[in-house]
């Protein structure tokens, strides 16, 4: 009965044993979870809130793709990194530590050395063939940033590469950099087929030795059989953790080059951030002045050459000129989008160098040339402008900008989705909902880069004239950017850029006073344009088919004449 006592008592504590060992192993993991997560919760929220303060230098220079699949890797590497070190190298450390001191009090210095030295170039051998295999893995990781940043690139201008038919081009494109990463992944499963079969090695001969020694032992008479099998069960013990601890550096290595690609994001450093006195900027009315204003998007190739002009504050200015002249540079410098190399920009006595950024932006509305959208719904978008903002106040902007009656009349009305980067949608709808979200902002200097550029004729006077209307009210001061010389001829003042300087100023009738100026020559040169397009309009009323096709080629050829 007692024996049955016992046994049953140990068979029953061995299960126990088992069973607790386990249940904690899954208490320890659920209680890192928490830990891990949190912690690669605020690495990916602050490298993510880190890109959003980079410079838009930055942006234009990188590709989505790629600076997704960085912040998804790295901060898989964390969780990787943190567990490992935690969980496993410090325990498998200790368990090496034991084993060996096992063998050198039981069995002599000789076994000590022997698992000494086994230890020793298990780990070189480990660590040089690891860091040679590094550039592998490197070279992978390059591959499928560039693979990630063509298969973005290539979905969001889906429309495009359906219009010139480029499927096949577009597939090609994606499999180079694919190609790329199957001959780097290759490389990195040959090293480590290489790397495994060395560990294997450097173990097998480290077990023949210790068997050898324990051989000679029996036959001396100071080893029993007993003492072969625990020295054999030690050393395979050893293989063990030696193994775990070579696979957990490579991966280590591993995750060490994924985490460092992202806190190299996270460690680049803005081109534009705040002085260490900057201070709030204070509205007092809008005057904006440029100093010998010098930019360029690259030295060599200067956009602004020393502009200098000042707006009054609550007037209307255009910036007129041909293309690639600086005039949407102006609206990014005053946006503080990038620095100027020379000169200062000054709103209402503030360098604008010298003000926090937050507060500069909070004051001005931008309504750009190209629109972007979130791909959302239209009430999301327009109320983006101003989070805070009520639904009467979101539609009432809407109103404004003369899209509340069109997206009425759409089934889901403002929970119509929009698609990526509102694709759904037309030019001129794009154009309104942007309009209407800068609208809701309320800004006190209202910026417009040919904000009705995709309107028709009609709703393009009509919206200029509501603008005109909430100008007035408001005193706002207003820069606009035109190619359409009649939507700005009623500005309080025109710039005329050329050669990145202000080449003429002054109001409508002014500058077409000026004999033989840059802008009377824009202005003849648009009138008779549309003049010609409006007699061809007028003719295609009392021609034929045949005829109409014909006659605005004729007349085409005859005005290039």
């Amino acid at each position: 009965m007692t024996m049955w006592t016992v046994c049953g008592a140990a068979v029953i504590g061995y299960g126990l044993a088992r069973l607790g060992a386990s249940a904690f192993q899954e208490l320890r993991n659920a209680v890192f979870a928490a830990v891990a997560q949190k912690a690669i919760r605020r690495v990916a929220l602050n490298v993510f809130s880190h890109l959003h303060r980079l410079d838009l230098g930055f942006h234009l220079s990188r590709q989505t793709g790629g600076l997704n699949r960085a912040i998804d890797r790295g901060t898989k590497g964390i969780s990787f990194m943190v567990s490992s070190m935690v969980f496993h190298v410090l325990p498998t450390a200790l368990e090496i530590s034991m084993v060996c001191g096992i063998l050198s009090w039981k069995f002599g210095t000789s076994y000590a050395l022997v698992t000494l030295g086994t230890i020793v170039t298990y780990t070189a051998f480990t660590v040089m063939t690891t860091a040679w295999r590094t550039q592998f893995r490197k070279q992978a990781n390059a591959a499928d940033n560039v693979a990630a940043s063509k298969a973005v690139d290539s979905l969001i201008n889906f429309e495009a590469v359906k219009y010139f038919n480029n499927e096949k081009f577009e597939a090609q494109q994606y499999d180079k950099p694919l190609q790329d990463y199957e001959k780097a992944s290759l490389k990195v499963a040959s090293s480590l087929a290489l790397l495994n079969a060395g560990q294997n090695a450097i173990f097998s001969t480290s077990l023949t030795i210790m068997m050898l020694l324990s051989a000679n032992g029996v036959m001396k008479g100071t080893m029993t059989v007993g003492d072969v099998v625990m020295v054999n069960q030690l050393v395979f013990q050893l293989s063990m953790p030696l193994n775990f601890l070579g696979s957990v550096y490579r991966e280590l290595r591993q995750s060490l080059i994924d985490m460092d690609t992202l806190f190299n994001l996270e460690n680049q450093k803005p081109l534009v951030e705040d002085a260490p006195d900057a201070k709030e900027f204070v509205f007092k009315g809008g005057e904006i002045r440029f100093e010998n204003v010098v930019f360029g998007y690259h030295p060599q190739r200067p956009i602004l050459n020393g502009a200098s002009f000042t707006i009054a504050p609550g007037k209307k200015a255009a910036f007129v000129g041909p293309s690639g002249c600086g005039k949407s540079t102006i609206l990014r410098l005053l946006f503080r989008f990038y620095e100027p190399q020379s000169g200062n920009i000054y709103i209402d006595g503030q360098n604008i160098k010298h003000v926090t950024l937050d507060s500069l932006r909070r004051a001005i509305g931008v309504v750009p040339q190209d629109t972007s959208l979130f791909n959302n719904t239209i009430y999301y978008n327009v109320h983006y402008g101003r989070i805070d903002a009520s639904r009467e106040e979101v539609f009432e902007a809407a109103k404004r900008a003369r899209i509340h009656d069109v997206v009425m009349s759409l089934p889901d009305k403002y929970e119509t989705k929009v698609g990526e980067r509102g694709l759904m949608l037309s030019g001129g709808e794009k154009q309104r909902i942007s309009l209407a979200r800068t609208i809701l902002k309320k800004p006190r200097i209202l910026f417009l880069d040919e904000a009705t550029s995709a309107l028709d004729t009609h709703t393009e006077q009509s919206l200029l004239a509501n603008f005109r209307s909430i100008l007035r009210d408001t005193q706002m001061t207003s820069l606009h950017i035109a190619h359409r010389l009649r939507t700005i001829a009623d500005a309080d003042t025109i710039f005329v850029l050329r050669s990145g300087q202000i080449a003429e100023s002054g109001t409508h009738e002014e500058l077409l006073q000026k004999p033989d100026g840059l802008y009377q020559e824009m202005w003849i040169k648009q009138e008779s344009t549309d003049a010609y397009l409006s007699q061809v309009e007028n003719e295609a009323e009392f021609l034929s088919d045949e005829e109409v096709e014909y006659r605005p080629r004729d007349h085409r050829e005859r005005r290039d004449r």
